[in-house]
């Protein structure tokens, strides 16, 4: 987006600069320009899907997210990343409070964590809110910290808007119905030792626990 907008300000400089028989042609120019322009921009911004295969109390399960990479484009493209890396497979919910949120994104190889905790990713500014259904990157209370850490709203959390978490995309359909069938485990399970432990910690001590059996990037054809 932000190669978009340098470009456009490049073409308006060379528009104002660059003779031209007519007003109308020039202005026949800048505009074929522009729309082109606004093609290749509307590729680099394009909304995509993520389908998660997960595994809760009720049994299989799915759910899709869909993307809005112009709500936090940052945000968004480390999400892709981290689907296309097969991050978030064979991961668990290991943080559900039924009147807030669902969270995941603790790797169940520490190795992982380890990785990706020391690649956090820039602040950006909060253009939606924290509704119903939408997922947002966790963070401290440290500028620049989020990393993997993802969580899904179960209720209007518009309180989080001012402290910096900006959703990038939504639960669609009736995908909400799966998420709240996510085990309730609270808030029982230690972080510190799900990124020492990975996996083998989770599954001795919260066997219950609900998981991502796969997520990945749904092709266009697939939509």
């Amino acid at each position: 987006w932000i190669l978009c907008c340098s470009i456009l300000k490049r073409i308006r400089r060379e528009n104002r600069r660059r003779p031209s028989p007519s007003k109308a042609m020039r202005g026949a120019s800048f505009q074929m320009r522009l729309s082109m322009l606004a093609a290749v921009c509307s590729v680099a911004a394009a909304d995509f899907r993520v389908k998660f295969d997960v595994m809760t109390a009720d049994g299989e399960g799915s759910f899709v997210v869909k993307v809005r990479e112009e709500w936090a484009p940052i945000g968004a493209a480390r999400f892709k990343e981290l689907v296309e890396e097969k991050f978030y497979d064979d991961t668990r919910f290991f943080r559900v409070i039924p009147t807030f949120m669902v969270q995941f994104g603790l790797s169940g190889n520490p190795q992982e964590s380890s990785k990706w905790r020391s690649l956090p990713i820039q602040d950006e500014p909060v253009k939606a809110s924290n509704k119903p259904g939408y997922i947002t990157f966790a963070k401290t209370g440290a500028p620049n910290s989020r990393t993997t850490q993802l969580f899904i709203n179960y209720v209007d959390n518009a309180r989080l808007d001012g402290m910096g978490f900006a959703p990038f995309g939504e639960v669609e359909g009736n995908g909400m119905e799966v998420v709240k069938k996510i085990f309730n485990c609270g808030e029982k399970p230690n972080q510190g030792k799900i990124q020492a432990e990975g996996n083998a910690y989770l599954d001795k001590d919260f066997p219950d626990l609900s998981k991502i059996v796969k997520a990945r990037v749904l092709g266009n054809d697939e939509l």
